[in-house]
């Protein structure tokens, strides 16, 4: 079942604690970057058309050990991430090869 891209943005403010937001983005429409800003200071960004993430060294200082443990996190998620799509995809078009056709007969 395919469903309409969206992205879903929601913020919990808690008297007495930090904020609270998160960003879904369930859209194909998605824009990714990385590069290094003048000061040495590297940042990944994700973009849609209705939000933007950018990640970047601890307090937009100088790149920490916490950086780069974090910086490896990211990469690590994304590759099991495209893994995954990948394996689900290759999954999904094997099946619907293997489908029968509308009228009924072998595909």
């Amino acid at each position: 079942m395919e469903r309409d891209p969206y992205t879903y943005v929601t913020m919990s403010i808690d008297p007495g604690a930090p904020a609270y937001l998160a960003v879904s983005f369930y859209t194909p429409e998605l824009r990714v970057g990385a590069s290094v800003l003048d000061p040495g200071r590297p940042y990944l960004s994700i973009e849609s058309d209705e939000a933007d993430i950018t990640v970047s060294t601890s307090g937009a200082g100088p790149v920490t050990t916490a950086d780069v443990d974090i910086a490896r996190q990211i990469f690590n998620a994304a590759a099991r991430y495209l893994a995954d799509c990948e394996r689900l995809h290759n999954e999904q078009q094997s099946a619907d090869s293997n489908a029968p056709a509308c009228d009924g007969s072998a595909a």
